[in-house]
């Protein structure tokens, strides 16, 4: 990251136009392939591990039981990350002074915002046909049909699942190991990302919207705090050894702006901490859809950004149903590209909130898109140790395997 940067300061200063343009377009090749690697890896592997895990968890009871406490979890955090966004962006106001002209015409920004509606979430969140999802990488749709078909597969009992349940965790390590090969590339797909935006938009980007990104990241701070006190109450000390754990992922996740990224090492570390890899293989894809704590973060704070930055004031009742509309629409589009930035654009015209405020943030979207993907990471990491550990299914782990993993 750190290399990025400074290379791409340097094409950003001393190349020309026509050199900053050809070298931003194409070492952007290197994050591509990667990203399509792992995206290569990801419809399998989620399809395997969850169904695995819901066979295994039995009876459709437990699956119901499991489900509801992820749920209920899942609302409660994305309820508590846009409150610490709120607070945040209302005590620092960095969108005041910039007294921004409410625009008569629309501009466009280039976000495709049709289908947001409650009636287009719910018919995109069903799959027409499973090998279309898996082939567009839909992954709430594939955790729908892969949880039908666990739930399937758990009715017929033990013996008749036993063969394909050992069929599918077999294609499960398969695509982990694959996973692993994929890896190797991640340096060069961190590089090639940062250097290809500090070149196009230089050094200065980050300091003009220096207010903004540091409550932003203040905000994030603060919400992984919350986070981690809220696994210390469950995990007790547990919880240093479980962020130990989990940094590799949220690195991952941070630097190359893609939760997906991280997904399967995720996965993995999970369960060297000792939670049980049927928990994991059902709760964590289902987080991954609707567990979008960074995603919260920065819809509150950006919405309230774009309102003071208009000179838009809201009443406690608007900004209470704002925050609502916000929280619906973003669940199950984690896998859409700049998937914040589109529940924005749909959400806030609703609210008089001119849409093209957006543009104030599209230049550094990068930036701030880092930060919530790897706070996405890290509350799904702590929400399956949690979970794992009220279901007493979190193993105890040899203070030698303990160190070797720290």
């Amino acid at each position: 990251m750190l290399a990025g940067i400074l290379t791409g300061a340097m094409i950003h200063s001393y190349a020309s136009a026509t050199t900053i343009q050809v070298w931003s377009s194409n070492i952007t090749l290197l994050t591509d392939i990667f990203l399509r690697l792992i995206k290569m890896v990801i419809a399998p592997l989620v399809f395997s591990t969850l169904t695995v895990g819901i066979m295994k968890l039995g009876e459709t009871s437990t699956i119901g039981r499991v489900g509801g406490k992820a749920m209920v979890w899942f609302i409660s955090s994305s309820v508590l990350s846009i409150l610490v966004g709120l607070f945040i962006v209302t005590l620092q106001h960095p969108g005041s002074g910039l007294n921004l002209a409410i625009p008569k015409d629309t501009v466009d920004t280039g976000l495709a915002v049709s289908g947001m509606s409650l009636k287009g979430f719910l018919s995109h969140t069903i799959p027409t046909s499973i090998v279309g999802a898996m082939a567009d990488n839909e992954i709430l749709q594939i955790v729908v049909f892969s949880m039908f078909f666990g739930i399937g597969g758990a009715s017929l009992g033990q013996k008749f699942n036993a063969p394909l349940v050992a069929a599918l965790d077999v294609v499960s390590h398969i695509m982990l190991k694959v996973t692993g090969y994929v890896m190797y590339v991640a340096p060069l797909a961190i590089f090639a990302a940062i250097s290809s935006v500090i070149a196009t938009e230089g050094l200065g980007i980050l300091l003009n919207y220096a207010s903004f990104i540091g409550g932003y990241y203040v905000a994030i701070l603060l919400t992984c705090c919350v986070l981690v006190a809220l696994g210390y109450m469950v995990l007790k000390k547990d919880v240093f050894r479980l962020l130990g754990m989990l940094k590799d992922p949220v690195l991952v996740a941070f630097t190359t702006s893609s939760s997906e990224a991280a997904y399967p090492k995720t996965l993995e570390q999970l369960t060297k901490f000792g939670c049980s890899r049927n928990i994991v293989s059902f709760v964590l894809p289902i987080g991954y859809s609707f567990n979008l704590v960074g995603s919260m973060v920065y819809c509150s704070f950006a919405s309230m950004f774009i309102a003071q930055a208009y000179n838009i004031h809201l009443s406690f009742s608007e900004i209470a149903v704002l925050m609502l509309t916000l929280m619906l629409a973003s669940k199950g589009i984690a896998g859409v590209p700049r998937s914040a930035l589109v529940v924005l654009a749909a959400t806030i015209p609703s609210f008089n909130i001119p849409v093209a405020g957006i543009l104030l943030l599209m230049g550094i979207d990068h930036f701030l898109d880092m930060g919530r993907s790897a706070i996405n990471v890290l509350g799904n990491g702590v929400a399956t140790a949690m979970l794992s550990h009220n279901e007493g299914q979190l193993e105890e782990v040899e203070p030698e395997v303990v160190q070797q993993n720290m």
